[in-house]
């Protein structure tokens, strides 16, 4: 019986990557006439890259190694796919993983022409804080943390794993070397949003003592 939770995720991640990340990167430098970021400007954004770049290759792979091969360390585990729960919670993953998917391509709509892959130094952009910004300061990175999650449930193999590791460290370095960025840049505009919004998830409110 084919593994339809894995299909799913590979179409997914095959669409975000494959296709709509480089359609979406062609359409924004049409649109500004400038570069978005794809190619980092900043050194550190550059070794982030280095590391994102196979990272995200690897991320495409794993889910079709999952569901096309027996190799203990990539094919899903046997009892993910026996257990009711485990099984349950790899479709309930599936159908999340589609809507983060949906979830990235909302918000770069959202963001518009101001949507940027890296940091651009050279580039001053508006700060868009609308629709999910408005109670979310990152809601691209956070919608790709919950489909890493979601990954790791479909396919709970060692090396899917360590890819989902690997990649929130390097969201979390990256969000907070874009925060700098755009603190220098908007100032105590941007330092009021931080204060009223949450990073990845909207902010909880403040329980009254």
């Amino acid at each position: 019986m084919r593994d339809v939770p894995g299909v799913i995720l590979t179409a997914t991640m095959w669409a975000y990557y494959g296709v709509s990340v480089p359609v979406m990167v062609a359409r924004a430098r049409r649109r500004t006439g400038h570069p978005v970021g794809f190619v980092p400007e900043l050194r550190r954004e550059r070794v982030m890259w280095l590391i994102w770049a196979p990272l995200m290759a690897a991320w495409m792979v794993l889910p079709y190694l999952a569901i096309t091969r027996r190799h203990p360390l990539l094919a899903v585990p046997p009892i993910a796919l026996a257990d009711p729960v485990l099984a349950t919670a790899r479709w309930a993953a599936a159908v999340c993983g589609v809507l983060c998917f949906f979830g990235v391509l909302t918000c770069i709509a959202r963001m518009g022409t101001n949507w940027r892959v890296a940091v651009v130094p050279s580039q001053r952009t508006e700060l868009v804080t609308e629709g999910l910004y408005a109670r979310i300061r990152h809601p691209i990175y956070g919608f790709n943390v919950l489909l890493m999650l979601c990954s790791a449930i479909i396919v709970p193999t060692v090396p899917m794993c360590a890819v989902g590791a690997v990649h929130v460290a390097l969201i979390v370095l990256k969000v907070r070397n874009e925060e700098r960025f755009l603190l220098a840049t908007h100032g105590a505009a941007y330092a009021a949003y931080c204060r009223r919004t949450g990073r990845f998830f909207p902010r909880l409110p403040a329980r009254n003592s």
